[in-house]
This record gives structure tokens, C-alpha cells and sequence, in this order.
């Protein structure tokens, strides 16, 4: 028995190749986390986001208005999406996230260029992100002094040929005006924590009773449904808050991120939030039926809420078929309303937006884990 023996060692390498075969989940991951990766980072990841949404405020229409906004259209990296008439108005939306950037043109931008006087134009960037904003405001330069030479010709042209561009242009980088990564990734990193932790220890809970024995006696209590999952689900709640409170202080007092909105508002989302990821674990654990395969569907899930969320990359740079896969990601969703709170101020009104998905993203997930879980009892 003590000498190594070929037969016997191919029948333990045969038994673990039908253990493979028969867990189909495991075969899955195996197959399909090397495929989502590629497809992820071939094609869903780019650091240089291009057509990003764009208002104007143009007090003054007029040949080089046009012609700027054209300029800022082929460039690629901005899509006019809005004509706001008020500077207000277009202030709201940049600040709600329903734009990354804001041109506005004075009134009297043509007279006092005709009189080489050097007007300013505007240009208000959403810098939450500094590298999804980055790239684009690079281009603005270039953009000025091509429409100049476009438009200022014949008696017109010593204004394009002199020593100083012929008119102004002013950027502001709003919300985080130093471009510190810090105050983009550490909120983010929230709901990447928040993510991983709410789901694998629920889905690990579920499967672990089922390991252990004990969920037999839970199905013989006269308990609905209902009052079993949110009844296990309470304790993690606490957990996820606890856990939003440690990173709320660590990126207060140890990164410096800016806190402009208000503590009970920020709580409210987190608890929403917490409550969307403590579903999806129940789910999972529902259809898994171990604590390996609660894992592997963990990881399984947690991979795009990082990568498609806009957490490490910009949204916006995403092809479109990514970006309706990151829509259904509450990720998604707590990451900008988090952002907006802390670097914006932002409001009840301003975050409702990326709150209500949320709402209905636990309640779909919720009544899919009753479903199975009513399944187990048959």
C-alpha cells in the first residue's frame, strides 16, 4: 500500500472529474468568469469616454457660437444633449448628473470680439470623475483655435493671427476642482464593500443551515416566508450600517473627502442599498446548493459591480450593450448617489433619481428569492 500505485491515483483523478461534471455551477464559473472578462475588459473598458453629455446656455446665437458648438460635436467627446435657457437651469442638471458639461455664452460675445476685447466662453465640467472629464477638457484648447482660424478671415484675420487667442476660454472643474482620485474611489469604495460583504454573508448564512442541519427545524416552525428572510436579513442590515460608518469616517478624517449633504439622507440610501445586496445574496443562496457554489455565484455577481458600475472605469466610455448591463446594477445607482451627496450637497430631490431603481431592484430580487425559497418547501 505504500508504493505509489497508477491505477489508484487514475481512479481518484476519474472520481474528481465526474464531481466536476456533475456540479454544473462550478463547470459554469470555470467557463464562463474567463469569457465575461474578456468580453469586460476587450470591449466594455475605456479610460477615455467620448460623447458625454453636454448643455449649452447660448445667450447670444450667432456664426461663432455655432461654430464652436460644431467644433465641440466632431471633436467626439461631447454630444450636445440640452439647450437650457438659464444658467440656473443648467446649473441644476450639472449638478443631478444629467450632464457632464456646461458651455455658456455671454450676450455680448460677438461685439466685444469684433473688437478684440477677448471675450470668455465658459465651459463647467462635472470633475466628480477626473478621468472621465480629463480628456475632453484637454481638447478645449485646440477646439478654440480651430474655430478662430475658421471664422476670422479676410479683414477679420489679424483677430485669429495675433499674439493672444481672440477670445477666452474659462474652465471650471466643479465638485472636486484639484481632480483627487481620492474623492471619486473612496466613496465608490463603499458600495464595492457594501457589495461583497452583504452577499456572500447572506449567501453563505442560507447554505451553511442547510450544511449544518438546521434549516429543517426553521421549515417545521409555523414561520411564513416572508417572516424567515427579513428576519435573518435584520442582522446584516446593522452590519452593512456599521460597516457604511467605519468607511464615512475613514474617508472623512483619513482621506479628506468632502461631506457638503446631509448624514440622515446619506444613512437612507445606504440602508436602501444594503437591503438591494442582502436580497440578491438570499437569491443566490437559494440556488446554490453549498457554501462553494454560494461563493462562485458571489464572485459571479460582484465582478461586473465593479467593473460596470463606473467605480474603476467612467460610465460614460462604455459601449452601450455594458451600459444597460451596468443600469441594472444597483451599484450603479448608490455609487453617483453617494457622489452627489458628499462632493454636491445633493438632496432628497437630486438623488431620487438613482434611489428608485434601487427600491425596485430589491423588490424584483426579493419576490424571485421567495419564489425558490417557496420551492424548498415542497
Amino acid at each position: 500500500m505504500r508504493r505509489f500505485s497508477p491505477s489508484r491515483w487514475w481512479a481518484v483523478v476519474r472520481k474528481e472529474f465526474i464531481q466536476l461534471r456533475r456540479d454544473r455551477i462550478t463547470f459554469a464559473m470555470v467557463v464562463g468568469i474567463p469569457v465575461v472578462q474578456l468580453l469586460l475588459f476587450g470591449y466594455a473598458i475605456n479610460t477615455e469616454p467620448r460623447h458625454l453629455p453636454t448643455a449649452v446656455v447660448v445667450a447670444e446665437p450667432s456664426e461663432f457660437s455655432r461654430s464652436f458648438l460644431a467644433a465641440m460635436r466632431n471633436s467626439g467627446y461631447f454630444e450636445i444633449v440640452e439647450e437650457l435657457d438659464s444658467e440656473a437651469a443648467a446649473r441644476a442638471a450639472l449638478q443631478r448628473g444629467r450632464v457632464k458639461f456646461l458651455l455658456t455664452v455671454p450676450a455680448d460675445f460677438s461685439r466685444r470680439l469684433l473688437r478684440g476685447e477677448r471675450p470668455a466662453l465658459l465651459i463647467e465640467a462635472d470633475a466628480t470623475d477626473p478621468a472621465a472629464a480629463g480628456a475632453a477638457l484637454a481638447s478645449v484648447r485646440e477646439l478654440g483655435t480651430a474655430v478662430a482660424k475658421k471664422d476670422l478671415q479676410g479683414a477679420l484675420a489679424p483677430l485669429a493671427g495675433a499674439a493672444a487667442p481672440p477670445f477666452e476660454l474659462r474652465v471650471h472643474r466643479l465638485y472636486n476642482p484639484e481632480g483627487l482620485t481620492q474623492h471619486n474611489i473612496v466613496p465608490g469604495l463603499m458600495g464595492v464593500i457594501l457589495a461583497m460583504t452583504m452577499v456572500m454573508m447572506t449567501g453563505l448564512a442560507m447554505t451553511r443551515e442547510r450544511e449544518r442541519g438546521t434549516m429543517e427545524n426553521m421549515l417545521a416552525m409555523p414561520l411564513r416566508p416572508l417572516e424567515v428572510m427579513t428576519g435573518k436579513l435584520v442582522p446584516y442590515v446593522l452590519i452593512g450600517l456599521v460597516q457604511a460608518s467605519i468607511i464615512l469616517l475613514a474617508a472623512r478624517w483619513l482621506f479628506d473627502v468632502p461631506f457638503l449633504g446631509s448624514v440622515p439622507l446619506l444613512y437612507a440610501v445606504a440602508l436602501i442599498y444594503i437591503s438591494a445586496n442582502l436580497t440578491v445574496g438570499i437569491t443566490l443562496s437559494s440556488l446554490a446548493r453549498n457554501q462553494l457554489q454560494a461563493m462562485q455565484l458571489t464572485f459571479f455577481y460582484f465582478l461586473p459591480s465593479i467593473l460596470l458600475s463606473g467605480f474603476m472605469f467612467p460610465f460614460e466610455g462604455m459601449p452601450r450593450w455594458a451600459q444597460a448591463i451596468g443600469s441594472a446594477i444597483p451599484a450603479t445607482y448608490f455609487m453617483r448617489a453617494v457622489r452627489g451627496i458628499l462632493l454636491k450637497g445633493n438632496g432628497w430631490v437630486d438623488v431620487w433619481p438613482h434611489v428608485w431603481p434601487m427600491l425596485l431592484f430589491a423588490t424584483l430580487v426579493m419576490g424571485i428569492a421567495l419564489r425558490f425559497y417557496r420551492r424548498t418547501l415542497d
